[in-house]
């Protein structure tokens, strides 16, 4: 590998140069993807690492010593890529399971005991924020990535407002005593 090509390259994609960008990507894509496989359930996956860390690695070129070897600092952008989608994935699995048991709950103590009717009414009186993520995510089956890109908030905000909406409903069925203290 010629060190010129790469810093001529490397100073193009600090320029923000498309076909710098590339020629860096196509150069150091197996390299890449040699060492997100290992993080990955299969090559699919691998290639959604090696691309988000090309991402991080584009928009935080100018943080690259020039002084120190260019695949030590890809090196460990694509490590933390990788262990960031990991992160991501437990707390997806963490959050779908704790979901999960909450609409369990929710349907069995809630549900069972109101109709439908009385329960669009309640839903109604919520705010348009609580309301519109309950339906989304409670009627309609939306995730909350989903959600969050819809309605341009983030993922937290969704999941905040379902917490939210699901409390206050809860307030309002006892307060109307359609369910039992």
């Amino acid at each position: 590998m010629d060190d010129l090509l790469i810093q001529d390259l490397i100073n193009g994609c600090k320029k923000r140069d498309r076909k710098s960008q590339k020629g860096l990507y196509q150069i150091f894509y197996s390299y890449s993807m040699r060492m997100c496989i290992r993080y990955a359930k299969d090559k699919d996956e691998a290639l959604e690492l090696v691309n988000d860390g090309f991402m991080k690695v584009f928009i935080n070129i100018h943080k690259y010593d020039p002084d120190k070897p260019f695949k030590a600092w890809l090196s460990t952008i694509m490590i933390n890529s990788s262990i960031d989608h990991y992160r991501k994935q437990i707390k997806r699995i963490e959050m779908e399971e704790l979901n999960a048991k909450h609409e369990m709950e929710d349907r069995e103590s809630i549900l069972s005991k109101i109709n439908y009717e009385d329960l669009i009414r309640l839903v109604q009186k919520l705010s348009v924020a609580y309301r519109t993520v309950f339906n989304l995510f409670a009627i309609d089956g939306y995730s909350h990535e989903e959600i969050a890109n819809m309605l341009s908030i983030s993922v937290g905000t969704s999941k905040s407002n379902l917490f939210k909406a699901r409390e206050q409903l809860k307030r309002m069925l006892k307060d109307t005593h359609l369910i039992e203290n």
